[in-house]
């Protein structure tokens, strides 16, 4: 599934942004003051996004979306720890994304 057929457009964008490795886009989904857990564990976003994602070549291969495309399963990639299966679940509103979490599928 490409992020173009991802039904949220939240979601879409943020995917995309992930694919793309532009911060600036990745930025402008997410709402002020937005949060996120990785394994249960509650981290920083922005030193997790920028070490997980953008240092390390994050790319993200949605595999089945549910909840309106507000869960996902996807192969996500980084050169740090190559390729896992991982859900994804993400909070919005307002049109951007105020809480994501992630994990080993």
């Amino acid at each position: 599934m490409t992020a173009d057929q991802l039904s949220e457009p939240a979601v879409r964008a943020f995917v995309s942004a992930v694919n793309a490795h532009d911060r600036a886009a990745f930025q402008q989904t997410l709402a002020p003051g937005a949060s996120m857990s990785d394994d249960g564990t509650e981290r920083d976003l922005a030193d997790w996004t920028e070490r997980e994602i953008f240092s390390s070549g994050g790319r993200m291969v949605v595999e089945t979306e549910k909840a309106g495309g507000r869960s996902l399963v996807v192969r996500y990639s980084n050169d740090t720890w190559g390729e896992m299966r991982t859900t994804w679940d993400f909070v919005v509103d307002g049109g951007k994304i105020t809480r994501f979490e992630t994990g080993q599928a």
